[in-house]
């Protein structure tokens, strides 16, 4: 049940849920809670502004009168900061809702879907309980019937108090009317004394041994009747060696010594009653120390994972941001490096800063790599003969103390990959092994092909796996589990970004494989990259073109060049007006259009993606709606656009150079010639 009146609280708690496979139901209020609660149901979702003013009287009284098995459970959607220990009035909530999870918004949705499924599974356990309870009560019901039936008393006596309990059958056995009380003292006494020393023995000796006693005896009734009785008892311990009680059953035998076999098997169904009830228990205390096992170890993960994920989707902001930065560096750069060609000292100190700009390009790209959103040009690939091509390159780097060997399987299917990034990969995670090994060792590259079966992090489906095996230092525990974290490092300070398996990492996940490490200190790390095998119409990638400038010249052009940072915008257009082209600025989409309307001749659109208000792709469809036809080109410092927007539209990332503007430009130029 769903309880969230404001917006479309209600509608999007009850699609996640539904995605999940839990059937949900909107209430329209509390009554209408209330009167689901009173049909029956699993779970209620509830916001805080649903019940923070609501007369909260009948769903207390509801929850009150909730029978001994049921707790009825709750997750209630709190404001930010509205958590229990910042919030006085949640508990008021607590106190009312009894077994209520607080859930701060905004939240993660696979959060709400966790608990949800675990509050359910809770629920079907209640009413399991609830099952099995209304079984026990049944079966002693029956057992009840059937010892007065069968005319068996029950009687128990604390040893401390000595004080007697008997039921209304064993009353009657020691001749006492159902409404007289029978004392321990009366019981000592009505015992035969013939058999008050047999009496005594059997029961001193299950009180010393804890052994049961089964004892048949002469009791004289009030009015001087004498009876023949079977006792059964058992001594109970408080959890030491101490007996604090005796219970057991009586029979009456004088007139029926067949009665002798009943009251065995009256006390055989007693034991096994006890027996399967204590089993049952245990059952089921079992299956709760492995579900909460088991929950912790999933709430572990989705820590981990939602750790993460915030890391990564702050590392692509900002390789978003640090790409624009870069874009104006090198872009003035390279046009000052042409304005001062004759200074050397001038020209040594703009390629050092040109270098540096560029590292820091490639650091922005291991960034996005991490973070899953580099533009990746994926295409199959044959891992072995990929390998072979940059063998010679890894053994290079590895240097003569490290043995390098390969045991690759042939003919194995081809994997769906970008290949130049994996190149990179493997040279990361073989430089890796290198730094582990700074007294030699041994490198081990394996390929071969798996079958995942949809369990931890891959898909169901074949696997091209590559390995790399090293023989190094190793790493402990703690040391493993940050070992993808970014700029997390065990070199020395200045000697490596701590980028690099949280590049491999991000690689293997956005190309929909996984990395998986296993390491043991002093015997040496293992690194597995999976990738999917490609399918067979899948085309090859596509290859970069060879030429850097276009292969035929260019003429002036007049380009609308929008950027809504006016520092990308200024320095785009020094490029473009040192390259001839007439340049147009604009620092938005909407004086974008506006200068379509009103300027005619424009050849050639740049814009950049990411604007407020009017995004590029946004703008690019209403450009070609004034002005079909158009050529446009996107440029973005964020590969990763959402499905459907742009797309379709060249793109040139950010940074780039001048001779890449010039040769997307010739490219679209050409085209529309």
């Amino acid at each position: 049940m769903i309880l969230a009146p404001n917006g479309r609280d209600a509608a999007v708690a009850a699609a996640m849920l539904a995605e999940a496979g839990v059937r949900t139901e909107i209430c329209a209020g509390l009554a209408d809670l209330v009167a689901h609660l009173a049909s029956g149901a699993g779970l209620a979702v509830v916001t805080e502004e649903a019940v923070n003013s609501a007369d909260l009287r009948p769903l207390a009284a509801w929850l009150e009168q909730q029978p001994e098995w049921s707790d009825f459970p709750f997750i209630l959607l709190t404001r930010r900061g509205g958590g229990l220990e910042r919030n006085p009035g949640a508990t008021r909530l607590l106190k009312t809702l009894g077994n209520v999870t607080f859930i701060e918004r905004p939240f993660h949705p696979t959060t709400l879907v966790s608990l949800a499924e675990a509050a359910l599974r809770g629920r079907r356990r209640q009413y399991e309980a609830r099952a099995r309870l209304q079984n026990l009560h049944e079966s002693e019901e029956r057992l009840a019937m059937a010892m007065q039936s069968a005319s068996l008393g029950a009687w128990s006596i604390d040893l401390e108090t000595q004080t007697l309990a008997t039921s209304e059958v064993a009353r009657r056995i020691y001749g006492r009317t159902p409404e007289e009380g029978l004392a321990y003292e009366e019981l000592l006494a009505a015992v035969h004394p013939a058999d008050v020393e047999r009496v005594q023995e059997g029961v001193r000796r299950s009180i010393k041994s804890g052994e049961d006693y089964d004892l048949e005896y002469r009791i004289q009734w009030p009015d001087g009747r004498l009876r023949w009785i079977k006792v059964n008892g058992r001594a109970m311990r408080n959890g030491g060696e101490r007996t604090r009680m005796l219970v057991g059953v009586v029979l009456d035998i004088t007139e029926r010594k067949e009665a002798e076999d009943m009251l065995r098997d009256a006390n055989a169904l007693l034991e096994r009653r006890v027996a399967e009830r204590t089993a049952e228990l245990r059952r089921s205390h079992d299956q709760v120390l492995e579900e909460i096992k088991q929950r912790e170890g999933v709430e572990d993960q989705l820590r981990q994972a939602q750790k993460m994920e915030a890391i990564g989707q702050l590392t692509g902001g900002v390789a978003h941001d640090f790409n624009n930065l870069l874009m104006a560096v090198l872009s003035n750069l390279e046009l000052l490096r042409r304005h001062v060609p004759d200074d050397g000292r001038a020209l040594r100190l703009i390629d050092g800063a040109l270098q540096g700009a560029r590292r820091g390009a490639a650091l922005t790209q291991r960034l996005l790599a991490f973070a899953r959103r580099q533009d990746l040009r994926t295409g199959p690939a044959d891992m072995a003969e990929l390998i072979d091509g940059i063998g010679p390159l890894l053994e290079r780097s590895l240097g003569p103390d490290v043995e390098l060997r390969f045991r690759m399987a042939r003919n194995l299917p081809q994997a769906l990959v970008d290949a130049n990034q994996i190149e990179l990969a493997l040279l990361n995670l073989v430089v890796n092994a290198r730094d582990a090994m700074p007294e030699g060792g041994q490198v081990t590259i394996e390929t071969d092909c798996v079958d995942a079966d949809g369990g931890g992090d891959l898909q169901p489906g074949k696997y091209v796996r590559v390995t790399v095996t090293d023989t190094g230092a190793g790493m402990d525990a703690e040391t493993l589990e940050r070992a993808i974290e970014p700029f997390f490092s065990t070199k020395e300070l200045g000697k490596g970004t701590g980028l690099g398996l949280s590049m491999i990492h991000g690689l293997a996940v956005q190309l929909n494989g996984a990395l998986r490490l296993s390491s043991t200190p002093g015997e040496g790390t293992r690194a597995e990259l999976y990738f999917p095998v490609a399918p067979a119409e899948v085309a090859p990638a596509p290859q970069e073109a060879a030429a850097a400038q276009p292969s035929h010249p260019v003429a002036r052009a007049k380009i609308l060049l929008v950027d809504d940072d006016a520092l990308i915008a200024m320095s785009t257009a020094d490029m473009l007006e040192d390259l001839g082209h007439e340049v147009i600025e604009a620092n938005s989409a909407a004086s974008a259009l506006e200068t379509l309307k009103t300027c005619g001749g424009v050849d050639l659109l740049i814009t950049d993606f990411a604007m407020p208000g009017m995004n590029g792709a946004q703008l690019a469809e209403a450009a070609r709606a004034l002005a079909p036809g158009l050529p446009i080109l996107l440029a973005t410092g964020y590969a990763e656009m959402p499905n459907g927007e742009g797309t379709e539209l060249p793109r040139l990332g950010k940074p780039y150079s001048q001779a890449q503007l010039a040769r997307e430009i010739g490219k679209l130029l050409a085209g529309a010639g």
